[in-house]
């Protein structure tokens, strides 16, 4: 077609003898017109009309709790503003928190929408949401140009960056919010000893004690919380790191700055290590079950089993410990054999000075201890 057009506009632009109309480029059509489209502020910003279409999120982070729902804000609206409404479509993607974190600062647009799975798209009343997400999503529309994303049942994988795009024929704009969920980070290692975790072996070990493997900004913020932890774990992005607010040797040297030391991406079949697990609110209760006797590993299970109950694993422990205060200066049987005992205020005869949830390891089954149930 190009080349069919090439002598013609030769034409026109040297001879100028043709009439003006003869040389028109042929236009674009795609199913919407504008004027003057082409027409810009002189910043990249293209509008129709002289009207402009703009995105907005009041808050560009959010957070909740596991389980809970939550709302992402999004608004659009026209400047100025139009007399009749016009036939929007809204696009909601997600890119979660392990992928958002290795991503570059500022990826090219190819590259961030091709890691980014989508979530939601509506037009009118219409809409079809996709994945995990299914039957869990969808638009609050509470006023005109309203298209909140209202996520129920809200899981640990859930968290990361989230993309609303509203378009409008050619117009095309988008904001981000991010998801994070409260919980707590710990470091979680087999009954066979450590280091003995590949990187898939890892996310099991997490989701078995109901958890997942933690983000690099989950332990971030657990080591500016005062996470202070000298053994490498697994994270979710591949890379193995470990949180140190106390520098001394054999933990990166006493010469170093707190921080995370980081051996960065590893091979996630062949190396090994432990793993740094998040663990957000549950539903349930976690409880140290009052009984009159001490109890070996079987005996704990059946205890549970009893009260309508079963035994709790070392995930509720923590998020009992941290997000509803649970303190038993009592050690207890978990789900996985350990044995463990949460301190939310620090005294005599509990464990070291300050809160935390302390561990006997993996003592043989038949040794007897108290039981933490969940219900």
């Amino acid at each position: 077609m190009l080349g069919l057009l090439r002598p013609l506009l030769a034409a026109c632009l040297l001879l100028q003898l043709l009439p003006a109309s003869w040389c028109r480029m042929p236009e674009y059509n795609n199913g919407f017109y504008y004027h003057d489209v082409s027409n810009g502020n002189g910043n990249g910003e293209i509008y129709f009309n002289g009207v402009r279409l703009h995105v907005e999120s009041p808050q560009p982070s959010v957070s909740a709790t596991r389980g809970s729902s939550v709302t992402l804000p999004c608004h659009f609206h026209y400047e100025p503003e139009l007399s009749a409404p016009r036939r929007t479509r809204v696009k909601w993607s997600w890119l979660p928190a392990h992928a958002a974190a290795a991503a570059p600062a500022a990826p090219p647009v190819a590259a961030a929408f091709t890691m980014e799975t989508e979530v939601m798209v509506a037009m009118g009343n219409r809409h079809r949401s996709y994945g995990s997400f299914r039957g869990r999503v969808r638009l609050r529309r509470s006023a005109p140009g309203d298209m909140s994303l209202v996520i129920n049942e809200l899981r640990l994988n859930d968290t990361g960056r989230y993309r609303c795009e509203v378009i409008d024929g050619l117009e095309d704009e988008s904001i981000t919010v991010e998801l994070e969920l409260r919980g707590v980070v710990f470091p979680y290692f087999s009954d066979k000893g450590r280091y003995q975790f590949n990187f898939l072996e890892a996310q099991r070990a997490c989701q078995d004690q109901d958890a997942a493997l933690a983000t690099f900004e989950q332990l971030f913020t657990a080591w500016d919380e005062g996470l202070d932890w000298c053994n490498a774990g697994w994270l979710a992005d591949g890379t193995v790191q470990y949180p140190i607010t106390a520098p001394r040797d054999g933990c990166g040297g006493s010469d170093l700055a707190p921080g995370l030391r980081s051996y960065g991406p590893r091979h996630r079949l062949l190396h090994r290590f432990d793993a740094f697990c998040f663990s957000a609110s549950v539903k349930g209760t976690v409880y140290f079950l009052q009984n009159p006797s001490k109890l070996n590993f079987t005996e704990a299970v059946q205890a549970c089993a009893r009260a309508s109950s079963r035994v709790a694993k070392v995930g509720q422990l923590y998020a009992a410990w941290r997000l509803t205060g649970l303190d038993r200066c009592d050690a207890g049987w978990l789900a996985d054999g350990s044995v463990r005992y949460p301190i939310t205020k620090a005294r005599a005869n509990c464990g070291p000075p300050e809160p935390g949830v302390r561990s006997f390891g993996f003592p043989p089954q038949h040794q007897k201890f108290g039981v933490f149930c969940y219900r």
